[in-house]
């Protein structure tokens, strides 16, 4: 097995047309007939998961988060965009990584993110696309604060932000990770509740205007769930390799 195989199988999972122009998706380092026996599997391309790779005996790693978004204009340790390129081109690793595409795709971060938090009846924001960023479905009604608890457990968040727009939650929306532009899109589709991260001052301000609860639950938190999606199908899909999860967490501390 190789490195093309790995990237076929994930291409048919998460189609590059599905990705935002801005983005930089798919094989990103390494050669594409090196052989694979062993693959890690983590939501980020860090130097602390190039060593993890290559002490558990790895020759691939798939990520969420690309290792480059955008074109080097060298390729040294004096740069810490550039050294973790290095940390794997040194350690002969090959690294494969999954981002918007990954987000939009059916059975990707955010149908896994419904998934965990219970949501039923789920649909694409708008109504009727193949794929998109964000999904919408239904909970048993309960207060926001008892709802932004729930969530907080589900994901193993350390802690989250969250803004009451003056309802309880029945109808949520999900967007993992930075998802905060779609907040007026959710509103108008009749959410009450939208669980994202990275939201801004302002828009937590918003909230009670547009009438949407709005629950910060963290980027990593949101994202990373679809990492045990993604090694779960791995395995079942190639039986002679063996798969392993990354052990690193947040790079945000919390006191």
């Amino acid at each position: 097995m190789t490195v093309q195989t790995v990237l076929d199988y994930l291409w048919s999972l998460a189609p590059v047309e599905y990705k935002e122009s801005w983005d930089n998706v798919g094989f990103l380092i390494g050669r594409k007939d090196a052989p694979v026996a062993r693959i890690l599997v983590a939501l980020d391309a860090t130097e602390a998961v190039a060593a993890e790779a290559e002490a558990l005996g790895c020759q691939l790693v798939v990520t969420h988060h690309p290792v480059i978004f955008r074109a080097p204009l060298h390729l040294t340790d004096d740069d810490p965009r550039t050294r973790v390129l290095l940390a794997f081109l040194e350690r002969g690793l090959a690294v494969i990584s999954m981002h918007t595409n990954l987000d939009c795709a059916p059975g990707g971060v955010n149908d896994e993110l419904a998934f965990r938090l219970g949501l039923q009846n789920v649909e694409i924001l708008p109504d009727g696309e193949t794929a998109g960023l964000v999904r919408v479905g239904e909970v048993e009604e309960r207060s926001l604060p008892d709802f932004a608890a729930f969530v907080k457990e589900k994901l193993a968040c350390p802690g989250l932000r969250y803004a009451d727009g003056g309802r309880t939650v029945r109808r949520v929306a999900v967007g993992g990770g930075a998802c905060g532009d779609f907040i007026d899109r959710v509103a108008g589709a009749g959410c009450d509740t939208f669980v994202t991260a990275d939201l801004k001052y302002h828009q937590f301000q918003d909230a009670a205007v547009l009438g949407l609860n709005l629950i910060d639950a963290g980027h990593f938190e949101t994202e990373d769930p679809v990492c045990d999606q993604l090694f779960h199908r791995l395995a079942a899909a190639f039986r002679g390799v063996e798969l392993l999860r990354s052990k690193h967490s947040d790079c945000i501390l919390y006191l």
